[in-house]
């Protein structure tokens, strides 16, 4: 049997510390609380991880950090239809960041503002089949505007770590 070279190894520490540091700012998320009359409005702080591993490393560390963030968070503090909400926002944000990325023409506070405003609409159209009702999209505007403030900081703030920890990183 052929050991696990180096940068394997390296990679596999790299995922599970990224994944812990998002699960960490996701409780630390759950402690502030935001009452905007939205059931479930958060800031996004794990998203921050995710953004830093899009830029710091890979678009595929970044979807493998937010997957397993969503499912260990829902197995350790949540339950099974958090994590169907959290999931469907995920996929469509991650997706359109990725998109978004490739086209090169938004700036990491541009795609992260994508992902924010996407991830509450992924999480809207979930409702609507849960709740079998287009009632919710009501809601959408106010997520929108939320999505767009709380990308912005998740942006700015990814931007001002990545600029202290690159020097630091080996790929």
């Amino acid at each position: 049997m052929r050991p696990f070279s180096s940068t394997y190894i390296r990679k596999i520490a790299t995922v599970g510390m990224l994944t812990a540091l998002a699960m960490v700012l996701g409780f630390v998320e759950t402690l502030i609380p935001i009452n905007l009359g939205i059931p479930g409005m958060k800031l996004g702080l794990a998203n921050l991880i995710v953004i830093i591993a899009f830029y710091l490393f890979d678009i595929k560390t970044g979807v493998i950090v937010s997957l397993l963030r969503i499912v260990l968070i829902a197995m350790t503090f949540g339950n099974i239809s958090m994590m169907f909400y959290s999931i469907s926002g995920a996929t469509l944000s991650l997706l359109c960041m990725i998109l978004a990325k490739q086209i090169k023409g938004f700036s990491m506070v541009g795609i992260s503002i994508i992902g924010g405003i996407m991830h509450n609409v992924g999480q809207i159209i979930c409702a609507a089949f849960v709740v079998r009702t287009n009632g919710v999209f009501t809601y959408l505007p106010l997520l929108m505007i939320a999505g767009v403030v709380s990308g912005m900081l998740i942006g700015i703030a990814a931007s001002l770590v990545i600029v202290r920890v690159k020097p630091y990183i080996h790929k």
